[in-house]
């Protein structure tokens, strides 16, 4: 079997994992690592960026052409429509879903611990948004390249006291000890963050069986339930929307970029339809404004 990853540390190590687990199901595997737009344009803000997919659709064409059997995805990146003949094949278990505060002060471990007027990094325009609604008095700063990179950034004060990145992609490359989580209720997770979401040919029954063992049945029904309000509200993967499933219930936001305005609603999540959850929760943020914030 061939799985076909980005080749930063952290996608790298993603499917590298994959390969352990099907290798322990007696599977064998090779990795095939593939440049993606996002990959290539790492100067622009992500949300310059025209169309959906630019972390993705590369690693899909190689898919739809037989270069690979599995792509490897951050599910937080995957479009929530996948392209005519493809499946996601599994979710494993998914990893911390939260938001991480890393700052050049340790000793601050919380948005709400920045001084004023200090310098936030992140690309991320649901983070832009949630930070300006919680802290107007901080200033938001675009920040790219892979996560070592980030951090980096950060130590080496490159005009940043902290930056955003999400806590299972610190812990994956061992730098959890820079994780000050983040309270979800004043930055909200994008919808299926932590997760990994294993890109299939929806007609290769071979390769969706032998994925079956790596599936997580509460993370495939929570990052359904989160993908639903994005997919409902129409929004791309760049789009300021959160999601987020915590005890049985399904939580969604969607924050006006300037962060002049903030909406949140929701849902108990069927286990059995999760979907049903998104689309009521959406359907709540719309009779909120939601359309007028994104439109902004």
């Amino acid at each position: 079997m061939k799985l076909g990853t980005r080749g930063s540390r952290l996608a790298r190590w993603q499917a590298e994992w994959v390969q352990a687990r099907l290798a322990d199901s007696g599977v064998r595997a090779d990795i095939v690592v593939l440049k993606t737009r996002g990959d290539a344009e790492v100067d622009r803000p992500l949300h310059e960026l025209e169309g959906k997919g630019f972390f993705t659709k590369e690693i899909e064409d190689a898919l739809l052409d037989g270069r690979i059997d599995v792509a490897v995805h951050s599910l937080k990146d995957l479009p929530t429509t996948l392209p005519d003949g493809l499946a996601l094949g599994a979710v494993p278990a998914r990893h911390d879903p939260r938001d991480a505060l890393v700052a050049r002060d340790r000793a601050v471990v919380s948005l709400l611990a920045l001084p004023p007027g200090g310098r936030v990094g992140t690309s991320s325009l649901r983070r832009v948004s949630q930070v300006r609604y919680l802290r107007p008095d901080v200033e938001v700063v675009s920040l790219r390249g892979n996560v070592p990179t980030r951090v980096r950034k950060v130590d080496e004060g490159e005009g940043l006291d902290a930056a955003l990145l999400a806590v299972a992609g610190l812990e994956r490359l061992g730098l959890g000890d820079r994780a000050a989580r983040v309270d979800p209720f004043d930055v909200m997770p994008a919808p299926g963050q932590g997760a990994l979401g294993l890109e299939i040919r929806a007609d290769d029954g071979g390769t969706r069986a032998a994925l079956r063992p790596l599936a997580d049945a509460a993370s495939t029904a929570a990052v359904a339930a989160e993908r639903a309000v994005l997919a409902a509200l129409g929004g791309g993967c760049q789009a300021p929307v959160a999601a987020w499933v915590q005890g049985g219930r399904l939580y969604g936001r969607v924050t006006a970029l300037d962060g002049a305005a903030q909406l949140t609603a929701s849902g108990d999540v069927d286990p059995a339809r999760p979907e049903r959850a998104g689309e009521t929760v959406a359907r709540l943020l719309e009779g909120e404004g939601a359309a007028s914030l994104l439109a902004r």
